[in-house]
C-alpha cells in the first residue's frame, strides 16, 4: 500500500469552525453585557449612553423587583449602601437601575441618600421605547 503525499491542508472545515465559534462568543457576550442583576428596566424615548469620562469611577446600583438593592453586581443592604455612597467622590458616575416592578419609595429613599452626599453624577437607566 502506497501512501499519498498531501501537498497541501483544506482549511475550509477549519474556517466554518471558527464561525461558530466566533458566533457563540458574540451571543454569549451580549448576555454578559446586559448586567448581572435580573432587572426589568423601565420604558423611555430617550436614552443616553453610560460611559464615564476619562479618569472618573462608575459605580452601578440596582434595585430588583424585590427591593432589593445592589452595588455593584453585589447585594448590600441599605446601610451598607450608605457607607459605600459616603467612600465616593463627588465626580464618579452612578447609574441607577431599577426594575419597573420595585417600589417607588426605594428609588426615592436611594435618590435622597445621593443628594444629602450631594453625589448629582447619576443616570438612570431605561429601554428606547418606540411608543408615543
Amino acid at each position: 500500500m502506497r501512501l499519498k503525499r498531501i501537498d497541501s491542508i483544506n482549511v475550509i472545515p477549519f474556517i466554518d469552525i471558527m464561525l461558530v465559534l466566533l458566533a457563540i462568543v458574540l451571543t454569549t457576550a451580549t448576555f454578559i453585557s446586559q448586567g448581572a442583576i435580573k432587572v426589568a428596566l423601565p420604558e423611555a424615548k430617550t436614552t443616553l449612553p453610560q460611559t464615564p469620562a476619562q479618569g472618573q469611577k462608575r459605580a452601578e446600583i440596582a434595585i430588583n423587583e424585590n427591593d432589593e438593592f445592589f452595588m455593584d453586581k453585589e447585594p448590600v443592604n441599605f446601610y451598607t449602601l450608605l457607607m459605600r455612597l459616603d467612600s465616593m467622590n463627588r465626580a464618579d458616575m452612578i447609574v441607577i437601575r431599577a426594575d419597573k416592578e420595585s417600589r417607588f419609595s426605594s428609588f426615592i429613599k436611594l435618590v435622597d441618600a445621593l443628594k444629602e452626599r450631594k453625589l448629582e453624577n447619576v443616570s438612570i437607566a431605561t429601554i428606547k421605547s418606540d411608543l408615543n
